[in-house]
């Protein structure tokens, strides 16, 4: 064993007694599903805001920033960081959604709006969802301690694995928070070293940075398009981020959301740009992380590591607190009691461990199809939830088949199991085709539900 990952197993053990030991053992339902504390409480601002933060930057978003400034230099720096504007869009959702509709969660309002139907299509999403945050972070965690398939791979995602549901189980969603605090202080300061490490590096150029995409066409320019219209949707099909603008009064919620950006936005453009920088300065035929470690060295690389490894493990407890609220309280598929909330995060441990078996690009695909689903949602946010108007159910079954039908077809395209798009639109990067199905599901969600509008006067005699 290398010096190296002694460093990264001694780092990451004593995060894991931090997260450990300030994981309270919530008893009461407030606490295991609400994140209140003992006296009733519910989270403060600053817990809030970190809590959001931390989440939002997991190990697999850390990596995929890094990855897109290495290959499409600062387009794909800021594409990833333009995701991150979700913070400002989700804070409206959330603000309409209970202070001006009264719903106390997403579910309650699809079904007011569409029944049992439109539950049910959010519902599939959000678990899929869920389950891609489980397989997404261990594939990170795995890759940092051996190669795909061996021992020191497997071991290191089951450690983390347990150990994170352990003290999950323990508070539920009170639990996710405490460690949300301490793991994201952790996470920022990693972040600034590894920053700092790259402005005091003698090869650090940041005109070069700056002019690192001159190709107009470059991927990365076509991935900010994709984010531009995928930012309105992708929050309310993340139930992490969901789940914490249901907590705390009005006030705090809006500053939660809007301090949560302008941090995480930071956070995640400082990682990318470490990407830029090994691309800027990579040998032939060199990939990322070799190129960061003969620029640092093993010591910052150490930094890097555990940097992505305490992200992990943030979002995999804010993940299974999500879980189980989603299937108890949400759902009602189970009894709700702490008992029940315990089961279901052992079972999305336990599924999401089973998708690694499939191979690994096909794994990737299904981890960024995700934003491709919620675009089902986009018309429902405009037109219902900002526009308060009531629409037939039509319209939504419609786009759900189209933008299921997108996911499968991104995912199939990607993967290499079919090129069909390239034969009818030209393009053959993923990208391209991605910004073609958003475009197409988001022009058939507007026109289908502009379509299926419901006149205002028979909707206020239906209230």
């Amino acid at each position: 064993m290398t010096p190296y990952i002694i460093a990264i197993i001694g780092a990451t053990v004593l995060v894991l007694l931090a997260s450990v030991l300030v994981s309270p053992k919530s008893q009461t339902l407030d606490g295991f599903y609400k994140g209140f504390s003992e006296e009733g409480s519910a989270p403060s601002l600053l817990t809030l805001i970190l809590s959001q933060v931390t989440t939002w930057i997991f190990a697999r978003s850390l990596m995929t920033a890094a990855i897109l400034g290495f290959y499409y230099g600062i387009a794909g720096a800021l594409a990833y960081a333009a995701y991150y504007l979700c913070f400002l869009t989700g804070g409206t959702i959330i603000n309409h959604l209970r202070f001006k509709h009264g719903y106390d969660n997403v579910q309650g309002f699809l079904n007011a709006k569409f029944g049992t139907t439109g539950t049910g299509m959010y519902n599939f999403v959000v678990i899929l969802r869920l389950l891609s945050e489980v397989f997404a972070n261990l594939i990170v965690v795995g890759q940092i301690f051996g190669l795909k398939g061996s021992f020191e791979y497997s071991i290191a995602m089951v450690a983390i694995g347990l150990i994170t549901v352990g003290y999950s189980s323990m508070g539920g969603l009170r639990a996710s928070l405490r460690t949300d605090v301490v793991q994201s202080l952790i996470v920022l300061a990693l972040v600034i070293v590894l920053f700092v490490a790259m402005l005091g590096h003698s090869a650090f150029d940041m005109t070069a940075i700056l002019s690192s995409s001159p190709d107009i066409t470059s991927p990365g320019w076509v991935l900010l398009l994709v984010a531009g219209l995928q930012v309105w949707s992708y929050p309310l099909h993340d139930p992490v981020m969901m789940d914490r603008g249901f907590l705390a009064d009005e006030e705090t919620t809006k500053k939660s959301f809007m301090h949560a950006a302008w941090i995480s936005i930071s956070c995640i453009f400082m990682f990318a740009l470490l990407g830029v920088f090994a691309g800027l300065n990579t040998l032939e035929g060199e990939k990322m992380l070799p190129a960061l470690t003969r620029l640092f060295g093993e010591p910052i690389m150490v930094v890097f590591s555990v940097a992505l490894i305490v992200s992990a493990l943030s979002t995999l407890d804010s993940t299974f607190s999500s879980a189980s609220k989603l299937v108890v309280k949400d759902m009602k598929l189970l009894p709700e009691t702490v008992a029940s909330g315990r089961i279901v995060m052992v079972a999305f441990l336990f599924v999401g461990g089973l998708f690694l078996l499939w191979d690994s690009k096909d794994l990737y695909a299904a981890v960024a199809v995700s934003g491709t689903l919620s675009m089902f949602l986009l018309p429902i946010i405009v037109f219902c939830i900002w526009g308060n108007r009531d629409v037939a159910l039509w319209p939504l079954v419609l786009t759900f088949a189209v933008t299921v039908f997108g996911g499968i077809t991104y995912v199939t395209e990607s993967s290499g199991y079919t090129s069909w798009m390239v034969d009818m639109f030209g393009y053959e990067h993923k990208y391209s085709k991605l910004l073609i199905i958003c475009l197409v599901i988001a022009v058939v969600g507007f026109v289908s539900f502009a379509l299926g509008l419901k006149d205002k006067t028979s909707d206020s005699v239906a209230h």
